[in-house]
This record gives structure tokens, C-alpha cells and sequence, in this order.
């Protein structure tokens, strides 16, 4: 028998070579996942043991530079003693913050997020151990600056050239002193280093004469534990102290479970593309065994078992799918290969390290891939062993059973109805646990709408036969046939396509609705012409703030500062504005009082907040700022919920006497003649041209709270590709092998008259029937299911309302239509080229 199916195979290889392709594409996906995820784990696991490879302690801070009575960092005093302590060899204190490089156009360059400053802290021998300079030498004095090797090449900076750096006050030029090279994780994510003087970053970042950490190195010989332990005594309440071998493992260990969850969304569309590859097995076996019912048929009258039949077909399966695994394998090395060289596209940079090739990857990928492979063609090797060897010798073939048809669709109908009610019970129930609720409901509705595909397939395709006949003649009156003629052949092929299109219209579905939202947020409560924040998360400057109101057409400006205070026992958030202006930038709707009380030292509180805690307009509250002082505040105003704005609002007054460095996380500006390119050019200008400063007209705005929603889609759209993909591939395969078993009667209907160019029509439109039943399967239960996990997430989103794209909706229908003719291109090809005599003499 283990001969007999590898005949079958070498025998039919171009039938099978689309399955091949479907189980091979899968195999890489999963393949290339674990290579590359375990390639970038090493190398970031590697590069962290280097990092901490000659440290010995490391001592980090964790007190709030904003309290006044608290110590803002780790004291060069502190640094001194551990620095004395025995088995020390050294000592370097480390400040950290925001700072961005500008290229000689004024752009920034690096993601914003990752570009970082800090302190040059030279030893004895005046070099930095934690830095390697190849050109040039660390920063003196509070004119000069070094740069990261990355960040000068991408800038074209040289040593003795002059380099504009923002840090969160105004910008500045320095003069460049040395290039070095790093490990810093920052600048390997894209980002740059700026070193400065040791003095000129403390004051930058912390106060004179404070560190954030403190690196502490060994004398040889010395154990680092026992260096923990002697610095641990010396270090305040908001010290904390660890080894380098400690630091390195939980970096690693950090990795590993960043690397993890990659893994697994990754794995995840694996699987959906597998799925969608069983579908096109399963039609694939179904065809060929159903090809092959007087071979069967004469191998069971001559003795074979049906067990023997069904290992037969699971046989032939099993080699394609190792024929399959082996060359997604390799399919999958290149993909990660291509993956780590790609990511330097996205400016990222990966550190150095060999491709790692475990046992894992190859395990999975031959054990996903035999299988998914054997598994789906389980059900046809059974349909197979169960042929009446007399039937089968008269091309009798097994028809199913009005009993069997009864028991699917009923089985179909409970599972979709339970699927259906358990997804409107979650969008019901809101929050996580309805979610959870909804994933399981649309687990049983998409089985569901599987098994009960072939039934729905004549109701559907029947609605428009009569357009088809009407538009294309007898060429469309065969394809309306022929789609149905096989029900469940249909079903399979179009729920492929039905699978990927649910999930992609569900995710489009829940992105215009989001989107949606989010816009008419931006469009409703802000009235500004522009919105300035920075690059990096520190937040602007106060002196930037003031900058802006004195800049040329200027009518209002409102900084949204935000605070922390304790209002009436309670802590609550504090959005910090100026009053007389911040009702000018935003629009904020007053319950109760007016907002004129802010200028009068008092405050304003959402309509929420107030229900919540009982407070009226008039009340005094008893209030403890972020310094501990204490006094009282009258509430003025009582205001509709504004996504702009905390639950508490106050004049920036107010907060001034609590608060050395304001936390300012973005400003409203209103200008006089609206948003023009002028105005922005004022704006710029005022802000010194500032590269870490960003100035957004109401587009970029929007574009700034809504591009997250569209880089997410427009990742997972990339990342279901595949799936869709092997959908197509689903199509091809249906066509072309059933052309192959309708030869003698394609050879008849050219023999009484239907040319070539109609027999291509037909073929073409029953591809593209099938491909767009599928499509309307899939974008009514993706819909259904985008309006449902929306409803779990109306609550956190304001504005919240259902939004169908029918434009994108309309682009998938027409693209399934595309697909189901680009489908048919070579089936309909080799249909049209049949000889119809040998065509009839076919069987």
C-alpha cells in the first residue's frame, strides 16, 4: 500500500502541487517565526551579557525629582562612599533624559521615543569605560557635545562641526568632540546618544551634583555579592541595588518574554493561514479520491481492507506534507533572513549575531506540516475506504445521503446558533469577560457558517443565476450550474475565502468605527488651530509655552499640564491651563457655573467627578498639593467630560508654587487667520526651529490619535495576506481539477457548438461566483462580529458610534471578484485548449 500511494503521488504531482504550496506557505510562516524570534533573542540576550559584563553593581534611583523635600537622585557623596568601599575599582554616575539631534536640514533625527542624553563620566584615565570613541574624545565643558556612531553617519557630522540639540528647554548648538560607539539599546532601536559634560547633564536633567545610577566595577579577584551587600547599607529609601549577573538575567529573561509574545500573534496568523490550508487539502484529496473510484473500487476486490484504503490516502498526504515541510523550511530560514536584513528599512538596528538554527523550528515545521496535511485528508481517505467496490467499478460515486445532508446542516445550525447568541450575550455583557465570551462565540459561529456553506451555497448562488444568463448567455447559465453542482466542493473552496475575509472585515469594521470616533473627538473638542508637543516624554518647557504666546498672530495659547493633587481625600489628576484662553483652544461645555472662576484661583470639575463625589459649584475643598502643603480650593465650575482634559482642572497659577518643573505634555495655539502655512512658519520660528518640536494642524491631529488604528490594520491586513493567499491558491486548485473531471463534458458542449472563448467565460464566472459568495459570507459574519467587540469598548471610547465602511467593504467584494478571474486564468486556459474528441473518449 506504502508503494501504491507513492505512485499516487508522482503520479498526480501538478494536482497536488497546489497543496504543496498552501501547506509550504504555512510552514514558513511558522517556520520563519521561530528562527527569527529566536535569532533576535540570542542576539539581544548576548548583547545584554556584554553590556553588563564588567559591572559589578548597579545602583538605580527611584525618587521623584519633582519633590522638594526628597533627594532627586543617587549625591556625589553617595558615589564617593561606594566609591571608597573595599574591592571597588571604580565608580561612574549616570544621568539620563531626553535629547534629540537635529540633521542639517532641522529634522530630527531617530523615532522621538529613543532618542537619549546623558552624562560623559570619565575615570582616572580620563575615558568613559562604558563608551569606545573612534574618533575624536568625550565632551568638556558645556559647549561640546558627543555623538553615537549611527546618529553622526545618518546626520553626515564630523568631529569640529557644529550640532543643533533639543533637550526639553530651547535648542542649542554644540560643538561635536567625539564619535563613539554603543550598545545602548536606544540607539540599536533607532534612536540616537547625545553625551554632554557630566555638570551640564546633571543640570539638564537632574539638579548639580545628582545621579540617576551609579555603575560600580570590581577589583579582579572581588565577588559581587559581596560589593552588593557593602552598598546596599549606604543607599536611602529610594535606592535599589543588583549585580550585573542579576541585571543581565532579568534583561534576558525581559527579552525573552517580549520575544515570546511576538511569537505568539505571529504563530497566531500561522495558524489561521494552516486553517485555511485544510480546506484546500481536504477539496484537494476529496477530488482526487473521487478520480480514482475504479482504482479503489479494483483494489478492494482484490483484497485491500478499507482500513487499508484509508492508510493509503493518509500515506499519500503524509509525503506531501513532508515534502511540503521540508521546502517551507527552508522557505521560512530565508524569511527570517529576510526579516533581520528588513528591519534596517524601519531604521532599526539589530545587534550582531549568527543565525540561530535550533531543533525547534524544523520539529515544528515538520510536525505542523505532516500533520495539518494528514488531518485534513482524513475525512476523504474515510469517504474513500467506504466506496461499494461494485458501484465504484459502474462510476457510480458516492452521493451523500439526504440523511447525512439533514444531520450537517442541523449540526451547522446549532453550532452557528450557539456561536450567534454567545456573541450578542458578550457585546451585551461589555468590558474583558464579554470579549472572552465573544471569542468563543465566534469560534462556534465560524464552524457553524463552515458546515452549513454547501446548504446556503444554491440559495445564494441561485439569486444570481438569472443576472448571469441574462449578461453572458449560455456561458453564464453553465457557471451558475456549475457552482452548485457540487455543494460542498463549492463550500469548501468559498470558505477559505470566507475565513480570511471575516477576520479582515471584522478588523476594518472595528477600525472605521474607532477611527470614527476618535475624529469626531478631535473635530468636536478642540478649537486651536494647532497643537505643539515634543518629541521626547519629558514634556515642553515652560519657556517654550511662553515662546509660543509671543509669536506673531498668536491669540490664544493653553498648555495642558498635568499635575497630581488630592482633592477632598481623594487623588486626582490635574490638568493644568490658562484661564481665559483654554475655553478659546478647546471646547468645554459648562454644566454649572463658568469658567471664568479658573482666573479667580479657583477649580473646575467634570460632570462625572462632581456626581461622583457629591461637590456643587461653591463648594470648598480641602486640597494637599504635590509638595505637601495644604489649603483649600472653591469649586467655579462643573463641565462635560472633554477627552483633552483631566477630571480636575486648574489655572497653572495655582500649580506654580507646588511644582518647580511643570510637567507640560502638549499646548493648544489659537492664530489669527486659522491654520496657514505662515502661521505654522511663525510657530516654528518661534520655537527656535526646534527639531524636537512638532506642530500639528487639525489633519495632523487627527492623523496623530487615529495613525495608530491604521498602522495596526494596515499590519494585520499584511499579516492575513497569507491566508488569503492560500484562499486563492484554494480557487485555482478547485478550477483546474475540476476541469480535469468534466474534460468529456467540456469536450461535449464544444462538440455541439460552445467555442473556446465561451468556454474560458464559463470557467472564469464560476471562479468568480464562488469567490464572491465566499466574499459576502465573510463580510456579513466579520461585520456582526466588528459591531460586537465594539460594543465592549463603546464605554472607553467617547462618541462611540457604528460605522460599515462600504467603501472598503465594496473594494473586498470587487477584489474577490479580481481574485476568482485571476484565479481561472490557467484552468480556463487548458479547458479551452481540450481536444474534443479526446475529451469525449475521456473515462
Amino acid at each position: 500500500m506504502f508503494r501504491t500511494a507513492l505512485r499516487n503521488v508522482l503520479a498526480h504531482k501538478a494536482r497536488l502541487l497546489m497543496t504543496v504550496l498552501a501547506v509550504m506557505l504555512g510552514v514558513a510562516f511558522v517556520s520563519g517565526t521561530l528562527v527569527f524570534t529566536d535569532t533576535l533573542s540570542n542576539a539581544f540576550r548576548k548583547q545584554s551579557a556584554k553590556s553588563y559584563d564588567d559591572v559589578a553593581v548597579a545602583v538605580t534611583s527611584y525618587a521623584d525629582p519633582d519633590d522638594s523635600k526628597a533627594e532627586p537622585g543617587l549625591s556625589q557623596k553617595t558615589a564617593d562612599k561606594v566609591g571608597r568601599l573595599d574591592g571597588v575599582a571604580s565608580v561612574s554616575g549616570r544621568v539620563s533624559g531626553f535629547a534629540g539631534v537635529a540633521d542639517p536640514d532641522g529634522k530630527l533625527i531617530g523615532s522621538g521615543w529613543s532618542n537619549k542624553g546623558g552624562n560623559f563620566a570619565p575615570a582616572a584615565n580620563g575615558k568613559d569605560p562604558s563608551y569606545a570613541f573612534g574618533e575624536g574624545r568625550g565632551p568638556v565643558g558645556a559647549d561640546q557635545i558627543a555623538l553615537d556612531q549611527e546618529t553622526a553617519t545618518k546626520g553626515k557630522y564630523r568631529v569640529g562641526d557644529r550640532v543643533r540639540v533639543a533637550t526639553n528647554g530651547p535648542v542649542r548648538e554644540y560643538t561635536l568632540a567625539g564619535i563613539f560607539t554603543t550598545d545602548d539599546g536606544a540607539v540599536n532601536a533607532g534612536g540616537s546618544l547625545v553625551l554632554f559634560d557630566n555638570a551640564v547633564a546633571q543640570k539638564l536633567y537632574l539638579k548639580p551634583g545628582y545621579y540617576s545610577d551609579l555603575i560600580v566595577r570590581a577589583a579582579p579577584g572581588t565577588d559581587d555579592d559581596k560589593i552588593l551587600a557593602a552598598v546596599e547599607p549606604l543607599l536611602g529609601e529610594h535606592g535599589e541595588a543588583k549585580t550585573g549577573a542579576e541585571l543581565a538575567k532579568q534583561q534576558a529573561e525581559d527579552i525573552e518574554k517580549g520575544m515570546s509574545a511576538t511569537n505568539q500573534i505571529l504563530l497566531g496568523f500561522a495558524g489561521i493561514a494552516l486553517f485555511v490550508g485544510i480546506f484546500l487539502i481536504a477539496n484537494t484529496f476529496t477530488m482526487l479520491v473521487a478520480q480514482r473510484t475504479k482504482e479503489i473500487a479494483l483494489m478492494r476486490a482484490v483484497g485491500a481492507s478499507r482500513k487499508q484504503i484509508t492508510r493509503s490516502v493518509l500515506t499519500e498526504a503524509a509525503l506531501v506534507g513532508l515534502v511540503a515541510s521540508l521546502v517551507g523550511f527552508g522557505l521560512g530560514v530565508g524569511l527570517a533572513v529576510a526579516l533581520r536584513s528588513g528591519m534596517a528599512a524601519f531604521d532599526l538596528k539589530m545587534p550582531d549575531g549568527p543565525l540561530v538554527l535550533t531543533a525547534t523550528p524544523l520539529v515544528s515545521a515538520l510536525a505542523v506540516g505532516v500533520l495539518i496535511t494528514t488531518f485534513a485528508a482524513w475525512l476523504p481517505g474515510r469517504r474513500a475506504a467506504k466506496i461499494p467496490p461494485v458501484a465504484a467499478m459502474n462510476s457510480v460515486h458516492a452521493v451523500a445521503t439526504q440523511k447525512s445532508l439533514v444531520v450537517r446542516n442541523s449540526i451547522g445550525g446549532v453550532l452557528f446558533g450557539l456561536g450567534a447568541v454567545a456573541i450578542v450575550g458578550g457585546a451585551a455583557m461589555g468590558k474583558e469577560s464579554g470579549r472572552t465570551l465573544i471569542a468563543a462565540g465566534a469560534f462556534f459561529a465560524l464552524v457553524g457558517i463552515i458546515v452549513l456553506i454547501p446548504l446556503l451555497s444554491r440559495p445564494v448562488i441561485a439569486l444570481v443565476r438569472p443576472l448571469l444568463v441574462r449578461v453572458f448567455g449560455v456561458a453564464g447559465k453553465l457557471a451558475g450550474q456549475n457552482a452548485v453542482r457540487n455543494p460542498r466542493r463549492t463550500g469548501a473552496t468559498a470558505s477559505a475565502l470566507a475565513i480570511g475575509l471575516t477576520l479582515v472585515t471584522g478588523l476594518s469594521v472595528l477600525g472605521a468605527t474607532v477611527g470614527a470616533a476618535i475624529d469626531k473627538s478631535t473635530t468636536d473638542n478642540i478649537r486651536a488651530d494647532y497643537l505643539v508637543k515634543t518629541a521626547g516624554f519629558g514634556g515642553l518647557d515652560q519657556s517654550a509655552v511662553d515662546a509660543l504666546a509671543k509669536a506673531p498672530g498668536v491669540t490664544a495659547v493653553s498648555p495642558d499640564q498635568s499635575a497630581g493633587l488630592t482633592l477632598g481625600g481623594t487623588w486626582e489628576m490635574v490638568s493644568g491651563v490658562t484661564s481665559g484662553a483654554v475655553d478659546k483652544v478647546l471646547r468645554v461645555e459648562v454644566v454649572n457655573g463658568s469658567l471664568d472662576a479658573l482666573g479667580r484661583g479657583q477649580l473646575a470639575v467634570s460632570e462625572k467627578l462632581a456626581e461622583d463625589r457629591g461637590w456643587k459649584v461653591g463648594d470648598a475643598l480641602p486640597t494637599v498639593f504635590g509638595d505637601d502643603k495644604k489649603g483649600t480650593l472653591t469649586l467655579g465650575a462643573i463641565y462635560q467630560e472633554n477627552e483633552f482634559l483631566s477630571p480636575v482642572v486648574v489655572d497653572q497659577k495655582v500649580l506654580a508654587p507646588h511644582n518647580d518643573k511643570p510637567s507640560i505634555q502638549q499646548a493648544f495655539v489659537k492664530m489669527d487667520g486659522g491654520a496657514t502655512a505662515a502661521n505654522e512658519k511663525a510657530l516654528v520660528d518661534a520655537l527656535g526651529n526646534n527639531p524636537a518640536m512638532t506642530v500639528m494642524d487639525g489633519r495632523a491631529i487627527r492623523d496623530e490619535f487615529g495613525g495608530a488604528i491604521n498602522i495596526m490594520l494596515n499590519m494585520m491586513y499584511g499579516l492575513l495576506a497569507m491566508a488569503l493567499l492560500i484562499a486563492v491558491l484554494g480557487v485555482v486548485n478547485t478550477l483546474a481539477m475540476s476541469v480535469f473531471e468534466r474534460q468529456q463534458e467540456i469536450g461535449m458542449l464544444r462538440a455541439i457548438g460552445l467555442d473556446r472563448r465561451r468556454v474560458k467565460r464559463m470557467v472564469r464566472l464560476e471562479a468568480v461566483v464562488i469567490s464572491v459568495f465566499g466574499a459576502v459570507v465573510g463580510v456579513a459574519l466579520g461585520a456582526f462580529l466588528g459591531w460586537a467587540i465594539g460594543e465592549t469598548i463603546a464605554d472607553s471610547i467617547p462618541g462611540y458610534a457604528l460605522v460599515l465602511p462600504w467603501g472598503r467593504i465594496g473594494v473586498f467584494l470587487v477584489l474577490a471578484g479580481l481574485v476568482g478571474v485571476l484565479a481561472s486564468l490557467w484552468p480556463a486556459r487548458s479547458a479551452a485548449k481540450l481536444n474534443m474528441l479526446n475529451a469525449i473518449k475521456a473515462q
